[in-house]
């Protein structure tokens, strides 16, 4: 096959233990999925899941024991970390239900869903997409993947971000307002999931503002730490 320029490459992301890569195929973010981020963010009780999506390319792959570099974005001056366990998909289907829904997951790994916050709400008060706030270019840091048996237990793990070494986010993934079966669940109701699709699952209270020259360190207990440095 040829194509009137060459294609960009595929987005993957590192394996612990294997020398192949997970192929990435879409990204998947949960809204609002910790309690006292909703509070936060002004809402409260356990609202209907929803969804945005990132593409593929947003995706700022960062080898373990390294520190990656993400370039402060164009039009905000309001950029928020929001640190979220990523569930990658390895088999895929539609209406899968929650109680089988982790026969789906390949692996997961620790994610940042970077918002410029001031679009983002912008966004909001005139009732128009997210897109400008969420699916920018490098919005979408992400560490190795650890597969799913090598992950401990996940859903119990503690979660949490650092800026320049000081606590920003800490919470447990037992605090999501959905679980990772739920969300599946709702997620393949809406889209049929396939292999390379990644999952993030919300983030927990206590999003804030980083400025050129930070540096983020995140982490879910039982996968390697992220970290990623504003330039």
């Amino acid at each position: 096959m040829s194509y009137v320029f060459n294609p960009a490459p595929h987005v993957s992301i590192p394996v612990t233990g294997r020398t192949e890569r997970f192929p990435v195929r879409r990204i998947y973010c949960v809204g609002r999925n910790y309690v006292e981020h909703a509070k936060e963010m002004g809402f409260t009780g356990r609202e209907a899941p929803f969804f945005f999506m990132k593409p593929a390319d947003a995706l700022v792959v960062v080898p373990e024991g390294q520190t990656g570099e993400m370039a402060y974005p164009s039009l905000t001056k309001d950029f928020h970390h929001e640190i979220e366990l990523v569930a990658a998909i390895g088999t895929g289907g539609k209406n899968i239900k929650a109680a089988d829904a982790m026969k789906h997951i390949y692996g997961y790994a620790v994610g940042l869903d970077m918002t410029r916050r001031d679009l983002q709400g912008e966004q909001k008060k005139l009732g128009r997409p997210w897109d400008i706030g969420k699916g920018f270019d490098q919005s979408a840091p992400i560490g190795p993947i650890v597969p799913a048996a090598q992950a401990g237990d996940i859903e119990n793990a503690e979660i949490w971000v650092q800026v320049n070494g000081k606590d920003r986010q800490r919470s447990t993934v037992s605090k999501l307002i959905w679980n990772i079966g739920e969300i599946i669940e709702h997620v393949s109701t809406a889209w049929e999931l396939q292999p390379g699709d990644l999952i993030f699952t919300g983030t927990p209270e206590g999003v804030a503002a980083v400025v050129k020259g930070d540096t983020l360190a995140g982490g879910v207990a039982g996968l390697p730490d992220l970290r990623v440095r504003v330039v």
